[in-house]
């Protein structure tokens, strides 16, 4: 398996029978495809949909149903469509019970810095200031380091996206849930140690029970 598909399945594990669920643009649509067949969500998009589904096949692309990245999607029986102002009055009265966030950053207080790098041009910050908000739960899924060093540092040096912390962070390496006391390293991934981790964590890690460096 490569880096992203390893975290979109950890990622999907997460999800739970009946969720309303935002999933962001990028890696975080992969997990849609790991979701185990006894667990029904509601995917929802910020552009306008809840109900969303994989294309049950090629062929199937409308230009009018996509997800907010562009990517054509399927519906399914029930799924419904509404403008952006309807979809993002779900978002900011937290009524999504989960969003599944891409990240540039994370950092020790569990803030996200995901939606510019300072001298890039970017078209906008999209929905996920109004996500990691509103949102009742915020998973953020990246890899684990970027070619400049550990995405998970002391504080974030980007402009971040919300002051609020995130749930859980899940890398390719790791899954980490930041506290009220710092980060709280929960579980690696198969073949990883606790020090192949830590080695990789520009922030300071706390192992959680049973984990020991």
């Amino acid at each position: 398996m490569n880096e992203k598909e390893i975290i979109a399945r950890r990622v999907a594990r997460e999800l739970k029978d009946g969720d309303r669920v935002n999933l962001g643009i990028g890696l975080p649509t992969l997990v849609a495809q790991y979701l185990a067949p006894s667990i029904h969500v509601f995917f929802h998009s910020e552009n306008g949909i809840i109900g969303m589904s994989p294309l049950p096949g090629e062929g199937f692309e409308d230009i009018n149903l996509t997800d907010a990245g562009g990517r054509p999607v399927g519906a399914l029986p029930g799924a419904c469509a509404f403008d952006s102002a309807f979809s993002f009055g779900m978002i900011r009265g937290g009524h999504l019970d989960l969003t599944v966030l891409g990240g540039l950053e994370v950092d020790e207080l569990g803030r996200l810095a995901n939606w510019m790098v300072p001298g890039f041009m970017i078209p906008g910050m999209g929905g996920a200031m109004d996500l990691v908000t509103g949102a009742r739960r915020v998973i953020v899924a990246m890899t684990h380091r970027s070619r400049t060093g550990s995405k998970i540092v002391p504080r974030c040096t980007l402009p971040i996206t919300s002051v609020r912390r995130v749930e859980l962070i899940v890398t390719e390496l790791a899954v980490i849930r930041p506290t009220e006391n710092g980060l709280v390293l929960l579980e690696t991934a198969p073949g990883v140690s606790v020090r192949e981790v830590m080695e990789a964590t520009e922030a300071n890690l706390m192992p959680g029970p049973g984990l020991a460096v």
